[in-house]
């Protein structure tokens, strides 16, 4: 029995060696990574884990990335990239809105390395055109340049908290404390017991929708309030500010 193990597994061995090598590229090791990440997560991800999964040397991997965050940027910029812009027959405040709800469905789609999306610096060409695309959409809908800085960045506080919450998980987070149970939050909680049916994850899609659709319409009632772009630097130069 022992024997005809050992036959096995050295026919297996000259089976793989006279296999026909496929070429390692960038894309391949972008796809191993994610299935990686998939699967057991985004802390375990290494090039030791990754050179294992790809049936190559972890030394391999250097020579198409110098370096773990070279593959990280790499990563995210898969992620962005997939986010499709919105046509642009559509008004503005719907573009807008649909380049937000496809961020979102892009979390999803890369849940378990949306952690690492959400707090990356997006400075790779990819990731620099992406905030140049949402930045024109913001401006279409309030040309004022200061407060379309400001409110990209507000729409994107959002986002991240958001997608954080439905992918990493609040109710998942850690804690040392045993879970306070469903009769102390009745007895002592009345708000909390009320709400809590509303955190459920049936119901993201309409509190998401909720949250998003307040930032968009006070922007566009802010940009017809003032009527015309340069209103509001026109109004901070009459009030003596120059911030």
């Amino acid at each position: 029995m022992a024997r005809r193990e050992q036959k096995g597994a050295a026919a297996g061995a000259r089976a793989r060696r006279s296999a026909p090598r496929v070429p390692l590229t960038i894309e391949r090791i972008v796809d191993a990574a994610l299935g990686v990440i998939e699967k057991e997560g985004l802390a375990a991800l290494s090039t030791r884990r990754l050179g294992l999964a790809l049936g190559v040397e972890a030394m391999s991997i250097y020579h198409h990335f110098r370096s773990k965050r070279h593959l990280q940027d790499a990563l995210v910029d898969r992620a962005i990239g997939s986010i499709a812009m919105p046509p642009t027959g559509l008004p503005p405040v719907e573009r807008l809105r649909r380049v937000c709800h496809a961020y979102r469905a892009m979390a999803h789609r890369y849940r378990t390395l949306f952690p690492l999306i959400a707090l990356h610096r997006l400075n790779t060409p990819t990731g620099v055109r992406f905030i140049e695309n949402v930045l024109a959409l913001v401006a279409a809908v309030e040309p004022d340049p200061e407060r379309v800085a400001r409110q990209f960045r507000a729409v994107g506080y959002f986002l991240t908290g958001a997608t954080l919450d439905e992918t990493a998980g609040y109710a998942r987070g850690p804690s040392a404390a045993e879970p306070v149970d469903d009769a102390y939050v009745a007895a002592n909680c009345p708000r909390l017991a009320a709400a809590s049916r509303y955190f459920k994850a049936s119901e993201w899609d309409a509190t998401f929708s909720l949250g998003l659709e307040a930032l968009i319409e006070s922007f566009a009632r802010q940009s017809a309030a003032e009527g015309r772009p340069g209103a509001a630097k026109r109004q901070r130069v009459a009030s003596g500010s120059t911030s």
